[in-house]
């Protein structure tokens, strides 16, 4: 008898080839978002994405295939850090106490800034036409007003403090951060509580952070 054709399709799905492309290209993107923070930290945002790319150790093509633009590749490299502040935002909001929620976005937003220089540059750029990353922007500003204005009311914040002084203190916490080198965790703490007790709208008897232990020829001194 003649065998008849069968007529089963040919199997289909992931394969070991498959696999390994995939396998590929998520290393791939790890490299690139991991050249981009380290990039961002030495150079700020601006950093050409051919230095990226030769840092990740891929072609440009390859980079935009990942990421088609420029700031799909900043918000990919500190997307945990947004959610964090975003995180942070949302519970300094719900914060019971508006003076001890004003001062928890500060502490923390400013420990990340210590942790993580690039990030500084990412939360204080503005990117035309990137509608999502203008909305997540927009929410924050908004959220930061409401804080300010929940502290003001609750006769904790001075009256004169403005929402714009906000990035103030983020570039002088970057400043100090920037130029303290091993002790930018304990330098920014410092600077931090010097500000919070500025703003507050009566003196407090609670004791300062420790000192960050820098030395006047740190001034000299320009970060590696």
């Amino acid at each position: 008898m003649q065998a008849q054709p069968s007529h089963n399709p040919p199997p289909t799905g992931p394969g070991p080839a498959t696999d390994a492309l995939r396998a590929d290209a998520r290393e791939n993107r790890e490299r690139i978002l991991r050249a981009a923070r380290e990039a961002y930290a030495l150079h700020g945002i601006d950093v050409p994405i051919s230095a990226i790319a030769r840092r990740a150790g891929v072609g440009v093509a390859t980079l935009y295939r990942r990421f088609p633009t420029r700031t799909s590749l900043i918000g990919e490299a500190f997307a945990e850090q947004l959610a964090e502040c975003a995180g942070v935002l949302d519970e300094a909001l719900e914060d019971p106490d508006p003076w001890h929620g004003f001062c928890t976005v500060f502490r923390k937003v400013c420990a990340m800034q210590a942790a993580d220089r690039g990030f500084t540059h990412a939360f204080l750029s503005r990117f035309p036409g990137e509608t999502a990353y203008a909305g997540d922007r927009d929410r924050a500003e908004e959220g930061l007003a409401l804080l300010v204005r929940r502290a003001q009311k609750a006769g904790a914040l001075r009256p004169d403090f403005d929402v714009s002084d906000v990035v103030l203190v983020l570039l002088a916490n970057s400043g100090v951060t920037n130029g303290a080198g091993p002790e930018a965790a304990a330098a920014s703490r410092r600077l931090v509580g010097y500000l919070l007790e500025s703003f507050r709208a009566t003196p407090s008897p609670h004791p300062l952070p420790p000192p960050a232990g820098l030395e006047l020829n740190r001034l000299h001194q320009t970060p590696g």
